[in-house]
């Protein structure tokens, strides 16, 4: 079975502190430190997992710069046989729909069983390059998968839904899948991986080589464009009440009544 993992390289901001860059539009990406979206680094791990069982290949695909092959690197190093970094000035600001129709102008060309991508990017929020990547290609997709199964030319998968509950789909092959984080344990990088990863061919593609044109990428390509990015402003303030209890709980009354609230 013939995987494509579609990976994005992204920075890690949950202990980071974050600023606004001169442009408005983005963050400052200065000091922080990069590696693979969360939900991609599960999607990579059950590709890999799905060839340990059933042989073919695992193809990593990222729309990056160069910086991104550390992260195409750590795929190989899991178990991906081949890497694609698409890499251009003019797929700068692209949005999800422009990234998918990169996507898409390399994948359309490649044998592939099934695709996977992570059900969000960790980076911006988004959850739509799997959905339009599917549409593009022509073929059937599923998101938030927790589990896949296969049969003969299908795949049934069980999706995440509100409320804890999941829903169980039958799925003609070739499809797309975004992963939901759960669906497996992704395996540490061993030290052989590393070393037989850095041996291995990143394969890089610029927009001369995909077909498309400049008006198809970047924010010229792009549904939705970044006006301008901002935090937003302290409107209220919280109020710590001192004293005993009952005198609290007069001042929270009184609080109340003055709100209209009782």
């Amino acid at each position: 079975m013939d995987i494509i993992v579609c990976v994005k390289h992204v920075p890690e901001t949950a202990e980071a502190e974050l600023k606004i860059d001169a442009s408005g539009k983005t963050i400052e990406k200065t000091g922080l430190v990069f590696d693979i979206n969360e939900w991609d680094d599960y999607a990579l791990e059950e590709a890999v997992r799905i060839k340990e069982k059933f042989s073919g290949t695992v193809t990593a695909i990222t729309v990056g710069p160069e910086d991104s092959d550390s992260t195409l690197r750590k795929c190989l190093a899991r178990g991906a046989d081949k890497a694609i970094r698409l890499t251009d000035l003019k797929f700068t600001n692209s949005d999800a729909y422009a990234t998918a129709k990169i996507l898409y102008s390399i994948i359309k060309n490649l044998h592939f069983d099934l695709i996977l991508t992570g059900a969000q990017a960790g980076d911006d929020g988004s959850a739509v390059v799997g959905p339009v990547l599917a549409g593009l290609l022509g073929v059937p997709h599923a998101t938030m998968v927790k589990k896949i199964e296969f049969g003969e030319g299908k795949a049934v998968v069980n999706r995440e839904l509100e409320g804890g509950l999941e829903e169980r789909l039958e799925v003609k092959l070739p499809a797309v899948f975004t992963v939901q984080t759960g669906i497996n344990e992704p395996r540490y990088v061993s030290i052989m991986g590393i070393r037989k990863a850095m041996q291995k061919e990143i394969r890089v593609m610029g927009l001369a080589d995909i077909g498309l044109n400049e008006s198809e990428v970047g924010e010229a390509g792009s549904w939705l464009k970044i006006e301008k990015l901002y935090v937003p402003p302290v409107e209220k303030q919280a109020e710590f009440l001192q004293g005993s209890p009952d005198e609290i709980a007069t001042k929270i009354i009184e609080i109340l009544k003055s709100r209209g609230l009782v």
